[in-house]
């Protein structure tokens, strides 16, 4: 159960930030939509031969010559996967510790309303904003690959989101779990922002080093696998329900965290 008039309240702070990222996802996606061109590949592949190292931390491979590949290959290993997991960090602190932080938990709470209410609301208005800017993506992106009618495998396309929405749903879950842990900012900030940040600096060593590959087993990242998606490959399947179990266990353990700490309000 959810309480719809703080669900109102707090999804109008979330619009300022939600209209900015919207901003640069639709510029980031545009751009690199328009730049496919399957005759001028091989250009485009040649950056990646020159530097493998850091084209590969970001997830970009040479040789994806589909649309949807292309795609997959310079979209889904930084952008849209770095600008939601900024939302979900930013907003996190916002919806449970900045009101601690503030000794303002007493306004939150000041409602007949269970602390547990509470903290699935903050939490709706969370997972919403992170829905929110992966659909307006989908759009965009379909928007944008009209300029290649036929070209788009959109069911492949809407696969490889929904897995997106499953790696940010976890990191959100980590984000919203810190905010709930702590009642300085700062420590929410810490944590919920630098385990994410950690794993992601991981992935991308792991991308751009073997020596440094093992390191993709202490990171969320590995589980998504784009390639593997569109190829409908079955760890990749599985590796989308390991987060979607992970999402769901983060987030219930952070609501029972709220309910059952000392708040001192």
């Amino acid at each position: 159960m959810l309480n719809f008039t703080l669900f109102r309240r707090e999804m109008k702070g979330s619009l300022k930030i939600l209209a900015i990222f919207a901003a640069i996802m639709t510029l980031y996606v545009s751009v690199i939509i328009s730049m496919y061109d399957p005759d001028k590949m091989a250009l485009l592949d040649g950056y990646t031969e020159i530097m493998p190292g850091i084209m590969a931390a970001v997830g970009m491979k040479a040789g994806n010559n589909t649309l949807l590949g292309f795609m997959s290959s310079y979209l889904y290993g930084f952008i849209l996967v770095v600008f939601p997991m900024l939302f979900s960090i930013l907003r996190a602190n916002g919806l449970v510790a900045r009101y601690a932080d503030k000794g303002a938990l007493v306004t939150l709470l000041a409602a007949p309303v269970k602390r547990r209410t509470v903290a699935r609301t903050q939490l709706a208005v969370l997972g919403t904003g992170v829905f929110l800017l992966l659909a307006y993506a989908t759009m965009v992106e379909l928007v944008c690959a009209r300029k290649f009618p036929g070209q788009l495998e959109v069911g492949k396309l809407l696969l490889l989101n929904t897995g997106v929405l499953c790696l940010e749903a976890c990191l959100a879950g980590i984000c919203f779990l810190a905010s709930c842990l702590f009642s300085d900012a700062k420590y929410s900030i810490g944590f919920g922002a630098g385990i994410p940040a950690l794993m992601f600096l991981l992935q991308m060593l792991a991308n751009a080093a073997e020596k440094a590959e093992k390191l993709k087993y202490a990171s969320a990242f590995t589980l998504f696998n784009p390639d593997g998606l569109i190829g409908g490959e079955p760890s990749a399947l599985v590796g989308v329900l390991a987060l979607a179990i992970g999402a769901a266990a983060l987030c219930i353990t952070a609501v029972e965290v709220f309910a059952r700490r000392d708040l001192h309000i």
